[in-house]
């Protein structure tokens, strides 16, 4: 395994009663703490390339999402496990560790959890850092101007065949899962050194669903804003960095330019060797971005 995704000296897991569920955590480092919110299809591992960087410097905690991971799965499909879940568990995640606030990274599902997390938590959160920052302004340009051939996978994995189909074998799973890993990276082999690890994590019982819950969940919400009418929120007051990977096919960045309607103290930079996953494609720019935003925690 190459540098990037090695295990860094002294990390540690454990299993975390967090409201109805049973979370899993990896952390490392003893510094200012610093939670990191994985999106889909990801896990705590996708933060090893930051983890490598940054542990001598803070502690960096991150959790597998509720059903992703080694985190407790349903034994059904839900449609419950939203981003207002998903920040819930991050604040009842926040108090079990022992902690007042934390500084917050987020990516793409773990983007939408932290913004929920800030608005209905706020006293939990310091300050945050986004790796592209989807919101609900991107409304109707969600299927507009050919985007729409962008977004199916967000339609095929509520339907209950997806999981089945996905997860048939080996051999179907790793061709879902590449197609992601590759379509969405603009640097194309990013995630090969651990290809296999994270065909291993998702063909695990359960983990399919885990993720594609997330789809069911937010659909209303996501259909909602497409026709005009997103669910109401407040402005988000923490001081926030987005980081927006200039490729990124299904978060564009020119999207970018709606980050102010819902935050009052951002400020925005652009990535230009990344695309959707800029904290594995640009590790080195990715790590520097999060000293400048946490360096004073």
């Amino acid at each position: 395994m190459t540098s990037d995704f090695a295990t860094p000296p002294g990390l540690r897991h454990r299993q975390i009663p967090v409201r109805d569920t049973l979370l899993h955590v990896a952390e490392v480092g003893d510094g200012p703490a610093v939670l990191l919110l994985h999106g889909w299809p990801e896990f705590w591992m996708t933060w090893l390339p930051l983890m490598n960087r940054l542990h001598g410097d803070f502690r960096l905690i991150a959790p597998d999402l509720r059903g992703f991971g080694d985190s407790a799965k349903s034994a059904t499909p839900r449609s419950d496990a939203g981003a207002n879940c998903h920040g819930d568990d991050m604040a009842a995640l926040i108090a079990a560790l022992g902690l007042d606030n934390v500084g917050v990274v987020g990516h793409d599902v773990g983007g939408y959890a932290a913004q929920a997390l800030a608005r209905r938590h706020p006293q939990a959160v310091e300050r945050l850092l986004f790796f592209n920052c989807p919101t609900q302004s991107v409304a109707g340009r969600w299927v507009h101007d050919g985007h729409v051939n962008e977004v199916w996978y967000q339609s095929f994995q509520q339907l209950p065949l997806a999981e089945a189909m996905v997860g048939l074998s080996r051999e179907t799973g790793a061709l879902y899962l590449r197609h992601f890993l590759t379509h969405w990276c603009h640097r194309k082999d990013a995630f090969d050194p651990v290809f296999e690890i994270w065909l291993d994590n998702f063909m695990k019982p359960g983990n399919w669903r885990g993720g594609f819950d997330w789809y069911r969940s937010q659909n209303a919400a996501r259909l909602a804003a497409i026709d005009g009418h997103p669910t109401p929120s407040v402005k988000i007051h923490q001081p926030t960095r987005v980081h927006w990977g200039r490729h990124d096919p299904i978060l564009k960045s020119e999207w970018a330019a709606f980050v102010p309607e819902h935050f009052d103290r951002a400020q925005i930079s652009f990535c230009e060797s990344a695309g959707h996953f800029v904290h594995v494609e640009a590790p080195d720019e990715a790590a520097e971005i999060f000293g400048e935003v946490f360096g004073d925690l």
